[in-house]
């Protein structure tokens, strides 16, 4: 664990991360991958269940009060996002090919992180309430935009197949016990509330997701088309969109007049794309396809974030320690 510490490698994605490997050599394949199917279905129709039962209702009202702010982080989040991941598919098709930039695509199209986002604000000194709204919004927002992007733009030119069937699981699984949670919310929170690590739940469903993913590629041999080259270029397109977006933001904020504790929560909350949410809709959304493949962008993506912010946030926070003595 220390090592991982000091790497700043979660154990969320090393988990992850031990999900391919294992796929890799043990896939699930026959009746354990239909089991495993079931399984995988029913743990993202629960985890979208929790996760409409855990937002707070009041929080969005009282976020209301920072329109601006949060219009910010919302537009950075489902407008230039998905800007960048259209120019970035155009230019990556010729180098990594098609799937892969769909899945580049589709990695820009997903909501914000909750946690991660909440914590880095935290860290940089930031206003951390309107951080909880922000990310609460997106994820709550995401929950029908990401799947109406997706529809609006990787169905139109052959990328994706969405199926009425795909449709269908789309509501039963994420929308429909999103809103059961939120209309439950105040009988599920004593229970779950009672449950020591219950994130560990979520967790494993998402595990769960990756592994199904990626031994469905490896049954398939959909990973014999990648190479080292691929993961190169990919990686450079993460890490030159991270960069651009994390300068636009902190740009963008001080244009608008922001102060600095809301700056933070425009640039870690605008910057970021939902692991936790983006993994279990590409299960659904895009079922029978090379899921594995279209989710490896934002599995690359996600733990970069993680790096670079947490430098950022770190960073922030030691300058506002520093500046504090001097201004008493």
């Amino acid at each position: 664990m220390e090592i991982l510490r000091r790497l700043r490698i979660d154990p969320f994605v090393m988990a992850i991360m031990v999900a391919v490997v294992v796929a890799a050599f043990l896939p699930a394949a026959g009746g354990a991958a239909d089991a495993l199917s079931w399984i995988t279905k029913i743990g993202i129709a629960v985890l979208f269940f929790l996760y409409g039962a855990r937002l707070e209702r009041r929080e969005m009202v009282m976020g209301l009060k920072h329109w601006r702010l949060h219009s910010v982080v919302l537009a950075f989040t489902f407008v230039l996002f998905p800007v960048f991941g259209l120019l970035g598919k155009w230019a990556l098709t010729p180098l990594i090919g098609a799937t892969l930039a769909a899945g580049f695509l589709f990695m820009t199209l997903v909501p914000s992180t909750v946690q991660s986002s909440i914590t880095f604000v935290s860290i940089a000194r930031g206003h951390v309430g309107a951080a909880v709204v922000s990310a609460s919004m997106s994820n709550l927002l995401g929950v029908a935009v990401t799947p109406l992007l997706v529809l609006a733009l990787m169905t139109t030119n052959g990328s994706v197949h969405i199926s009425a069937e795909s449709i269908v699981e789309i509501v039963l699984m994420l929308l429909l016990p999103f809103i059961v949670g939120q209309a439950l919310r105040n009988r599920v929170l004593p229970i779950t509330a009672k449950i020591s690590r219950i994130d560990l739940f979520d967790k494993t469903v998402i595990v769960l997701v990756v592994y199904a993913a990626f031994s469905e590629g490896v049954v398939d041999g959909v990973w014999s088309m990648i190479g080292i080259s691929e993961l190169v270029w990919l990686t450079v397109a993460c890490c030159v969109l991270l960069a651009v977006v994390l300068g636009l933001t902190e740009l963008t904020a001080r244009l608008l007049g922001f102060d600095v504790r809301d700056k933070r929560v425009v640039q870690f909350c605008g910057s970021k794309k939902s692991l936790a949410t983006g993994l279990p809709m590409a299960a659904v959304l895009f079922a029978g396809q090379p899921v594995g493949m279209l989710v490896l962008p934002l599995m690359l993506f996600h733990q970069i974030q993680l790096i670079v912010c947490a430098w950022l946030a770190a960073r922030y926070g030691r300058e506002e320690s520093a500046a504090a003595p001097a201004a008493t």
